[in-house]
This record gives structure tokens, sequence and C-alpha cells, in this order.
């Protein structure tokens, strides 16, 4: 009777064939043990943005804001996060939202936070003053915008 030996690589002995598969297949550990980037949906988003504001909120409830234009802390309570929340790039989140000056109803600030995730969450890494409130005779308060966005990048409207 003949004996057919079906060693996987015909051109290598018996032991190095074992050596040989073994190095076609460590790779594929490899990557089953790295994860694919975490997905974060609006909810996540939303989330991460009050639990950020909730930590910068003292027990009063007064979220407090450097404003640079002019120069002074504001004492803001929080009204809610606006809809839609966006993402901007596979590492970057962004969500804007509605503060209200403290004892002055319907003075509203706007804020924008950006957002990084670390591990399987979204950290707050920036916070901008996007609308401060003006006051019109007609209308009463609103929301003067201090810059825009040009494809999702800051760009001011006056300096």
């Amino acid at each position: 009777m003949n004996s057919v030996n079906l060693t996987p690589c015909w051109f290598l002995p018996r032991g190095a064939t074992v050596l040989a598969v073994a190095l076609l297949v460590a790779p594929l550990f490899v990557f089953a043990d790295e994860q694919a980037p975490r997905r974060f949906y609006v909810a996540d988003i939303k989330s991460a943005t009050e639990l950020y504001i909730a930590s910068r909120t003292d027990d009063d409830g007064i979220f407090r804001i450097f404003d640079p234009k002019t120069e002074a802390e504001v004492a803001l309570h929080f009204v809610k996060v606006h809809d839609p929340v966006r993402q901007i790039s596979d590492v970057e989140y962004f969500a804007c939202t509605d503060f209200e000056v403290v004892g002055e109803k319907g003075k509203l600030y706007d804020l924008d936070f950006w957002m990084r995730p670390d591990g399987d969450k979204l950290v707050v890494y920036d916070e901008k003053i996007h609308k401060e409130p003006r006051r019109s005779f007609l209308y009463g308060w609103f929301k003067q915008p201090r810059y825009t966005f040009v494809n999702d990048k800051v760009v001011p409207l006056y300096e």
C-alpha cells in the first residue's frame, strides 16, 4: 500500500512545518486582543457633557467660567444641552449648551464643549463661550455669537 505524506508544507521537514504554521497564525491572536475604538453616541456625548458640568458646579448649583472678553468670572446655572450634538472626527466630539446668568431670568450664555475619548468614556478637554447675552429694546434677551464654525473649526466673528 502506498502512503502519502500529507505534511502541509511539503518542502519543509515535519518540525519546521509546525513552526511555520505557528508563525503564520500568531499574528492573528495579537489582532484578536486589540479592540476597535469604542463608538460614542448621542446619549454618551450628552452624558459626558452633563457629568463634566456637574463636576464643575458648586454646592449652590453655580457653574463658574472666566470670560476672556470681559475679564470677569460669570456665575451661571445649567439649562440644557442643545440638539444636535456632534462627532467632529474619529476622536473628537462636541456639544453646545445653554446656561442662565444667576439671578437674571432669560439672560443666557451659550457654552461649547469639546471632548475626546479616554478609555471607555468621553472627557471634556476644552470649553468656550460661544454666545453672550445681549438685550434688545424690542425683543428682550438674545444670544450674540462670538464665533462661527467653518469645517468644524472655530472662526472668530469680531476681533
